[in-house]
C-alpha cells in the first residue's frame, strides 16, 4: 500500500486579514493479484469439465461435442442443430457422422454425397448396355430383346407375340434378335411340295442331275459363338439293309467356316470351325449319298439348311 500527499494552497480573504490555507489531500493506490482457482483446484468445474481462469474469476467448459445442462455436461446432438449432412446425419456420443443414400458415397470433405457411376465398376453390370443415373442405373436391351431380371436381355419372339409382318403364304422364322419371313411352299419347280418341309422332283427327264427331294431346314445361332460347336445334325428318314451312306456339304461352305463329321452310316454332325458374326443368313446344303451295295445302286437326298445368325453374342 502506497500513501501520497499532496497539499492544494489557496489564499481566504476575510477583511484585511489574508490567510493562506493548505489543505492536505490523500491518494490512495491499491494493487491486487488474481487468484488462479483453476491451479489452486479452488473451483467447482466437473470431471468431465476443463477449467478456464479468469480475470477475478473461472469458467467451465465441456469438451468439444457437449453442451453444458446445469452442472453436467450432455451430448450436443449435431444432427439438429444445423445442416451439417447432404444426405443423413447421425448422431454418435460427443460427434456425429454423415451417410448417402443408396447409389451415393461421401465426398472427400465428408459431408458432402456424390452419385456412384456403378457402369464404370465392369462392363458385367449389363449384358448389353448400362445406363447411368443419379442415385442408380438401368440395363438396356437392344431392339429385338426385353430386360430379363436386372441385367440379362431375352430374345423377343415376334413370330409368337405376332409383332411381325409376314403375309398369309409366308412363315415366319424367329431369330436372335429379330424374325424373318419365308415362303410357306419353297419348293420351285421342277419340285413339287408334298410336306410342309420337302420337295419332290417327279419328272426323271426334268430332274436329270438334281437330286430327287430337298428337305427345307432352318435354326438360329447367336453371333461370336465358341468354336469348334455342333450345331445341326443331319439324318437318314429310311434305314436299307446293305446301304453305305457318306455325307457332304455340296454347297454354301465356301469360306470354311463349317464341316460335315459322319457320326454313323445314318447320321452327321453340322460343326461350326469358325466365329460368325451377324445379323447374317447363311444356305448350306448338306448331301446324303446312299450306296446300294447288293443292287450298285447310287440315291442322294439333300437338306437346305438356312443358318440365321444374330446380330449379338446373347
Amino acid at each position: 500500500m502506497l500513501l501520497c500527499f499532496v497539499c492544494h494552497m489557496f489564499l481566504l480573504i476575510v477583511g484585511i486579514t489574508v490567510t493562506l490555507c493548505c489543505f492536505l489531500s490523500v491518494s490512495v493506490s491499491v494493487f491486487i493479484s488474481d487468484i488462479d482457482e483453476c491451479a489452486t483446484g479452488r473451483h467447482t468445474c466437473g470431471p468431465e469439465q476443463t477449467c478456464y481462469n479468469t480475470r477475478g474469476s473461472y469458467t467451465c467448459q465441456c469438451p468439444p461435442g457437449y453442451q453444458k445442462n446445469g452442472g453436467h455436461c450432455v451430448d450436443r446432438d449435431e444432427c439438429t442443430l444445423t445442416h451439417y449432412c447432404m444426405h443423413r446425419c447421425v448422431n454418435t456420443q460427443g460427434s456425429y457422422y454423415c451417410e448417402c443414400n443408396a447409389g451415393h458415397k461421401l465426398a472427400s470433405n465428408n459431408h458432402s454425397c456424390v452419385d456412384i457411376d456403378e457402369c464404370s465398376f465392369s462392363s458385367y453390370m449389363c449384358q448389353y448396355q448400362c445406363i447411368n443415373s443419379p442415385g442408380s442405373y438401368a440395363c438396356e436391351c437392344p431392339e429385338g430383346y426385353q430386360l430379363q431380371g436386372n441385367r440379362l436381355c431375352q430374345d423377343i419372339n415376334e413370330c409368337e407375340t405376332g409383332t411381325h409382318n409376314c403375309q398369309d403364304d409366308e412363315m415366319c422364322w424367329n431369330y436372335y434378335g429379330g424374325f424373318r419371313c419365308y415362303p410357306r411352299n419353297p419348293c420351285e419347280a421342277p419340285y413339287a411340295k408334298t410336306s410342309e418341309n420337302r420337295c419332290i422332283c417327279r419328272s426323271q427327264a426334268e430332274c436329270q442331275g438334281l437330286p430327287p427331294s430337298i428337305v427345307y431346314k432352318y435354326m438360329s445361332i447367336q453371333a461370336d459363338r465358341t468354336v469348334p460347336a455342333d450345331i445341326f445334325q443331319i439324318q437318314a428318314t429310311n434305314m436299307y439293309a446293305n446301304t453305305h451312306n457318306t455325307f457332304r456339304i455340296k454347297a454354301g461352305n465356301e469360306a470354311g467356316e463349317f464341316f460335315l463329321r459322319r457320326s454313323s452310316n445314318v447320321s452327321a454332325m453340322l460343326v461350326l470351325t469358325k466365329p460368325l458374326s451377324g445379323p447374317r443368313e447363311y444356305v448350306i446344303d448338306l448331301e446324303m449319298v446312299t450306296h446300294h451295295l447288293t443292287m450298285n445302286y447310287r440315291s442322294s437326298s439333300l437338306l437346305r439348311l438356312t443358318i440365321i445368325v444374330g446380330p449379338y453374342a446373347f
